[in-house]
C-alpha cells in the first residue's frame, strides 16, 4: 500500500531536517513543494508531499507519522 502525508512548517531548517528524517525512512518526495506567506507570524510556510509504500491494506486508523 502507499501512505501519502503531507508534511509543511515554517520555512527554516527545522523543516528540512523534519523533511530528510522522513526520506531516511524510506519516504519519497511526491511532487513539488509548496510556499505560502503567513502574514500573523510574519514567516514563509513550506510544504511538501510525501509518499511511502508499506506491507498491509489501507484502513483510516492508520498512525502515518508512524509507519
Amino acid at each position: 500500500m502507499k501512505l501519502y502525508r503531507y508534511l509543511t512548517g515554517p520555512d527554516d531548517s527545522s523543516f528540512c531536517h523534519r523533511a530528510t528524517a522522513e526520506i531516511n525512512k524510506g519516504c519519497q518526495i511526491y511532487g513539488q513543494p509548496t510556499l505560502t506567506y503567513d502574514q500573523v507570524r510574519n514567516r514563509v510556510i513550506c510544504g511538501q508531499a510525501i509518499v511511502k509504500e508499506v506491507q498491509g491494506e489501507y484502513t483510516p486508523g492508520i498512525k502515518l507519522s508512524e509507519q
